[in-house]
C-alpha cells in the first residue's frame, strides 16, 4: 500500500505532484490537525515519499498562517461582539484594557507556551487579537514558535518513523504536567503571603531574576572576577605586582586607596580656585568641638545649608550625606568619628564624571570618557507609597533594598499626584545613581580646561572628576563647572555602566583602563620613581576596608 494512505490518507499520486502543489494541501490540512499532519508530513519525508522541503515548509508556514487567522478573526471582529452590552457585563472595558497591558509585558511568553501547553493555543491567539496585540510581535514569535515546533516534530518523525504517532501523544500527555508546574509556584507564594507578614515576596523573587538578567546589577565578586584574572596577567607582562601604585606619583597609592580627600581638593582649589566649591576638614574629636568648627566655617565662607558630609578616606559613595540642619550634623557626627570634609552643596542639576589621562611622555592629556549621571526618581500618584512606587518600577526595584533602607520611615509616605521624589543624591552607581554614556559633551574648549587643571596638580596623570554643572552649554565652553573630587588610578570609566553598553564593551573598556595604568606606571618606573611597598599597600587596603565597614549608608 502507498505510504502516504497509511499515514495522511493522501490521494493516489500525491507524491508525483508538483511540490508547491504538496505544500500548499499540506498547509490547509494544518488548519483541521497541526500536530497530526506534522507528524505524517515528517513520517513521509523520513519514507522518502515526499521531498523535506515541501514537507516542511508547507507544514510549518501552514500552521503560522493558521495562528494568525485566529489572530486575525479576533483583532476584526472581536471588538464589535465585545462592545455588546450584554457582552460588557461579563467583560467590562476596564478588564479588557487590563489584559491589554499583560499582554503588553508577558504576550511573548505567554503564546510561546501555548504551543507547548495543549487546550491553550486557541484561547491565547483568540486573545491576543482582542487586545491588539501588535501583529508584527504576533507573527514574529509564533512564527518562530512554529519553525521551532515544525523543527521538533519533524527531528522525532525521523528519528522513529511511524512509532512517532505514539511518542507525540505520550509527550502531549506529559505537557499537561506543565499547568501544574507554572500553577504550584504562584499557589506556594499565595499561601506565604496568607502565612507570613511578606507583601514583597513575589516583587523579591522577580527582582532577583532582573538583577541577574542585567549585568550592571550583578554582585561585584562576580562582576570584577574576569578583570581580577585580567589584572593577574599584566602584573605577570610588567613583572610587577605594585606598578598601578605609580600610574599617580602625587598621590599616595596612586589614588587607589588610602588618599585624602581633603588634600586633593587642596591642590584642585589651588589649580583652579573659581572650579572648587569651599570644603573644610573636621578632624575627629567630640561632637560639641566638630559642631562649632562647622559653624565657624559656615559663617566664615558665607555657607548656608544644605551642605554636604562626607568622609575624608572614601570610596564609592559611602557616607556621603547631604545635611540641612545642624541637629542632623550632629547625628552623622555621631556615626562618623573619622575625619570629615564639609563641603558647599552644588545643585547642579547636571552631574557628570569626567575621566582624564595623561601619559607622562606626552605634553597634553586628553578626556576619554565622560560619565552623565542621572539621578532617579518616582513621581507620586497621591495612592500608593513610596515604597510601592519603587517596587513597581521597572529599574528602581533592582535596588529596592537600597534605596528603602535610604529612606528610612518615609518609606511610608504617599507622595501627592506629580511630586517628583528623588531617591539617590550622590552621583555613585554603587548607590543607585544611572549612568549614561556623555562624550556628546565633549569639546576642544572643555578638554583644554581639564588639562590645564590636570598639569597644574603634582603628579597626576590618571583619574576622574566628578563635577557638577548648571549649562551644558557653559560646560562645552570649558567654564561653569564645580568640582567635587578628584579620583585616581581605581576610578572607572562609568560610561561602562549605560544599558546600551554590552557586557563584552565594559570588559574592553576595563581591560583598556588597566592596561594603561601599567603602562603609565611603567614609565614612570622607567624615570625613577619607585613604588610603595606591597606589605605597606596591603596594609593601607586593611586599614581602609575597617573605616568603610562603618560608613553609614550614603544619601
Amino acid at each position: 500500500m502507498n505510504p502516504t494512505f497509511e499515514v495522511l490518507a493522501l490521494p493516489a499520486g500525491f507524491h508525483t505532484w508538483p511540490a508547491l502543489a504538496q505544500a500548499t494541501v499540506l498547509g490547509l490540512l494544518t488548519l483541521v490537525s497541526e500536530d497530526g499532519v506534522a507528524v505524517g508530513a515528517g513520517i513521509l519525508g523520513a519514507l522518502g515519499a515526499m521531498g523535506w522541503h515541501p514537507a516542511f515548509w508547507g507544514t510549518c508556514l501552514g500552521i503560522w498562517l493558521g495562528d494568525a487567522a485566529l489572530y486575525g478573526s479576533a483583532r476584526r471582529w472581536g471588538r464589535p461582539l465585545l462592545s455588546r452590552p450584554w457582552i460588557q457585563r461579563w467583560i467590562p472595558p476596564q478588564r479588557l484594557a487590563k489584559g491589554q497591558r499583560w499582554f503588553a509585558r508577558r504576550g511573548a511568553v505567554a503564546l510561546v507556551l501555548s504551543r507547548l501547553v495543549p487546550g491553550t493555543r486557541l484561547p491565547t491567539y483568540l486573545a491576543a487579537g482582542l487586545v491588539r496585540m501588535p501583529f508584527l510581535k504576533f507573527a514574529l514569535v509564533t512564527g518562530l514558535a512554529a519553525l521551532a515546533w515544525t523543527t521538533l516534530i519533524f527531528a522525532i518523525a525521523h528519528a522513529f518513523g511511524p512509532a512517532a504517532r505514539h511518542l507525540l501523544s505520550e509527550l502531549r500527555q506529559g505537557a499537561l504536567v506543565l499547568p501544574l508546574l507554572i500553577i504550584t509556584p504562584w499557589l506556594v507564594l499565595a499561601g506565604i503571603r496568607r502565612l507570613m507578614p511578606l507583601p514583597q515576596v513575589g516583587r523579591r523573587l522577580r527582582t532577583s531574576v532582573l538583577r541577574w538578567r542585567h549585568w550592571e546589577f550583578w554582585p561585584a565578586w562576580l562582576f570584577y572576577a574576569p578583570v581580577a584574572a585580567y589584572l593577574a596577567w599584566l602584573m605577570i607582562r610588567f613583572r610587577s605586582l605594585t606598578l598601578p601604585l605609580l600610574a599617580n606619583p602625587g598621590m599616595p597609592n596612586a589614588g587607589i586607596v588610602g588618599e585624602s580627600k581633603h588634600a586633593i581638593l587642596n591642590q584642585l582649589r589651588h589649580a583652579a580656585p573659581n572650579a572648587v566649591p569651599p570644603s573644610t576638614l573636621l578632624e575627629p574629636g567630640p561632637q560639641s568641638r566638630r559642631l562649632e568648627a562647622l559653624r565657624q566655617w559656615m559663617a566664615q565662607h558665607q555657607v548656608e545649608f544644605p551642605i554636604v558630609l562626607k568622609p575624608d578616606l572614601g570610596q564609592r559613595g559611602l557616607g556621603v550625606k547631604v545635611v540641612r540642619h545642624f541637629p542632623d550634623a550632629a547625628h552623622y557626627f555621631a556615626e562618623v568619628v573619622a575625619a570629615t570634609i564639609a563641603q558647599a552643596y552644588v545643585p547642579g542639576p547636571f552631574e557628570a564624571g569626567i575621566f582624564y589621562v595623561r601619559h607622562p611622555q606626552e605634553s597634553q592629556g586628553r578626556i576619554v570618557s565622560i560619565t552623565e549621571k542621572v539621578f532617579p526618581h518616582v513621581e507620586g500618584d497621591g495612592i500608593r507609597t513610596l515604597e510601592d512606587l519603587i517596587w513597581d518600577d521597572p529599574r528602581a526595584r533592582c535596588l529596592a533594598n537600597r534605596y528603602l533602607a535610604r529612606l528610612g520611615a518615609r518609606r511610608s509616605e504617599v507622595p501627592p499626584l506629580g511630586a517628583k521624589v528623588r531617591l539617590v543624591e550622590a552621583g555613585n552607581h554603587a548607590q543607585g545613581c544611572i549612568f549614561v554614556d556623555g562624550m556628546a559633551w565633549h569639546s576642544p574648549a572643555l578638554e583644554a580646561r581639564i588639562d590645564a587643571i590636570s598639569r597644574a596638580i603634582p603628579g597626576f596623570f590618571f583619574g576622574r572628576y566628578d563635577i557638577r554643572f548648571s549649562s551644558v552649554d557653559a560646560l562645552r565652553d570649558g567654564r561653569g563647572f564645580q568640582i567635587l573630587e578628584l579620583n585616581g588610578a581605581s576610578a572607572e570609566m562609568t560610561a561602562i555602566y549605560d544599558r546600551r553598553n554590552s557586557l563584552a564593551t565594559a570588559y574592553r573598556t576595563l581591560f583598556r583602563q588597566w592596561r594603561t595604568v601599567f603602562e603609565i606606571g611603567e614609565a614612570h618606573r622607567q624615570s625613577g620613581h619607585r613604588a610603595p611597598s606591597l606589605g605597606r599597600f596591603l596594609e593601607d587596603w586593611r586599614l581602609a576596608r575597617q573605616h568603610f565597614a562603618k560608613c553609614p549608608a550614603a544619601d
